[in-house]
């Protein structure tokens, strides 16, 4: 089949768009340039959802929620007291701070925004989460309030909402 030196510079150009954006999603600037990582962002989850549950947090609760060594947690426990999301101090335990929770209230609207569309969509509650996990970092405010939308919509007509229950 002929492909025109047109239709190759088209292709090469979405080939370059997509490849910059999979840079721009794998770069901590790629989310919004907040200066933190999606690692970082998953220890914050994980650190205020004990705290709500457990009232406290200990290393190896972060250790086996994330699986992850205890070496890691250490490290990222550090970063994160010394980036200002976190309090710690050895044999004390880790208590967040108002930037640390404003960030993890946040991710636990992202997450919940997210898989309330994925229930709408009609996947298994497992399945959703599983795949909230994988995406929640990449959505932006502005996207986040888009699908915030979408499901207002969804849920206020009741034709859409079975016509997307029946897919």
């Amino acid at each position: 089949m002929y492909i025109s030196r047109f239709s190759q510079i088209i292709v090469l150009g979405k080939a370059r768009d997509r490849l910059e954006s999979i840079k721009a999603a794998h770069s901590k600037h790629g989310m919004g340039g907040r200066g933190r990582t999606q690692r970082m962002e998953d220890y914050l989850e994980v650190i205020y959802e004990l705290m709500e549950h457990k009232g406290y947090v200990s290393m190896s609760d972060i250790s086996n929620y994330l699986n992850v060594s205890s070496a890691s947690v250490t490290k990222m426990v550090q970063r994160l007291h010394e980036s200002g999301y976190i309090e710690y101090e050895k044999y004390r335990g880790i208590r967040m701070k108002d930037k640390g929770l404003e960030i993890a209230k946040m991710i636990r609207e992202r997450h919940s925004i997210l898989i309330e569309l994925l229930l709408l969509l009609g996947i298994e509650e497992e399945d959703a989460h599983r795949i909230t996990e994988g995406i929640e970092h990449y959505f932006d405010n502005r996207s986040l309030k888009r699908l915030e939308q979408l499901i207002q919509i969804i849920k206020s007509d009741e034709s859409i909402a079975k016509r997307i229950s029946n897919l």
